[in-house]
């Protein structure tokens, strides 16, 4: 099914129902989106607002019109022409491209604002950019919206940083008891707090009114490989930015996540592991995005990549033996 017979809008509806942030704690202090990035996405959604309108309402951000020509001239998009100017960035980028530029940039900018005390926010956003690229090129692999798998990567977990100093105790119990609970990090919130960052980050990201596919990108993440047979959205975003999430970060939500991805490459022909996980390092190198890859992804993964190899050679010399 393709993406554009979705309807995206509807599902929203249906997996969030009734829930509502009325269901989540009031002490939560919850991020705000740049006043900029909001009145962009006001403007970008009436038919008759101009590109000048637009560009207008960057520039009074000098934050964004900085990241927006860092990132419109970087080397990873490739792009004959050099933007000069904020109205020639978003001309090359597009509508809809300039609209999830905001969106992405814009939420890192407001989870930035709050320090947290548990996690480390370079390590964080670090890998946040390893997930959203490895999304990227896994919608790639299933002929899904690469840009929207990109964004669904990077702010899956946005709301982290500001739930584990709200409830700071509770996380640090779930980081101390990791080793002997190998349950995923949702399935423990669910159990501490009735909910869980998952569906907190997506009702945020719906009172936003953010596209609903990228609403449910975030309230998905967490279904892993699941999603793969899911026969409505087994071929969008949606599900590269689930199987992205089992990639390795600091709170090692997902236990098994890395074994997982290497029993995938067993099963999915086109899924090598190993060539995307260094493709994302290169491509990390060459985004022009002040988020450092102080620990690259390869190096992330390759102790379960060895592992695996290790198995096959076993498997082949055994097999061999009995010839």
């Amino acid at each position: 099914m393709a993406t554009t017979e979705i309807s995206w809008t509807a599902i929203v509806q249906e997996e969030l129902a009734d829930l509502a942030f009325a269901e989540l704690p009031a002490t939560m202090k919850l991020p705000a989106l740049p006043v900029a990035v909001t009145e962009f996405m006001q403007k970008s959604k009436q038919p008759d607002t101009s590109l000048k309108e637009l560009a207008a309402i960057v520039e009074s951000d000098s934050g964004l019109t900085l990241e927006l020509l860092r990132h419109v001239n970087s080397s990873a998009l490739g792009l004959r022409h050099r933007a000069s100017s904020v109205q020639q960035a978003l001309a090359l980028l597009g509508q809809r491209q300039s609209t999830i530029f905001m969106v992405t940039t814009g939420m890192q900018a407001a989870v930035r604002a709050r320090q947290s005390k548990l996690i480390h926010q370079g390590c964080f956003w670090n890998a946040c950019m390893q997930k959203a690229l490895f999304s990227k090129e896994v919608a790639r692999l299933l002929g899904a919206d690469e840009d929207m798998a990109f964004a669904g990567g990077l702010l899956q977990d946005f709301l982290l940083p500001v739930i584990t100093n709200d409830h700071f105790d509770d996380y640090v119990r779930y980081v101390e008891t990791r080793n002997t609970q190998p349950q995923l990090l949702t399935d423990y919130e669910r159990r501490q707090f009735g909910w869980d960052h998952a569906l907190a980050g997506a009702c945020l990201a719906n009172r936003w009114h953010l596209p609903e596919e990228l609403v449910c990108g975030v309230l998905m993440h967490h279904r892993g490989l699941h999603m793969l047979v899911d026969q409505r959205l087994r071929r969008t975003s949606v599900t590269a930015v689930a199987i992205a999430s089992l990639l390795p970060d600091q709170l090692r939500q997902n236990f098994t996540g890395l074994e997982q991805l290497v029993l995938l490459q067993q099963k999915w022909p086109a899924f090598d592991l190993d060539a995307i996980v260094n493709r994302v390092d290169e491509l990390h190198r060459k985004s022009g995005l002040p988020i450092k890859n102080d620990f690259p992804l390869a190096r992330r993964c390759r102790s379960a990549i060895e592992r695996q190899q290790e198995i096959c050679d076993g498997i082949l010399k055994m097999s061999v033996a009995s010839a």
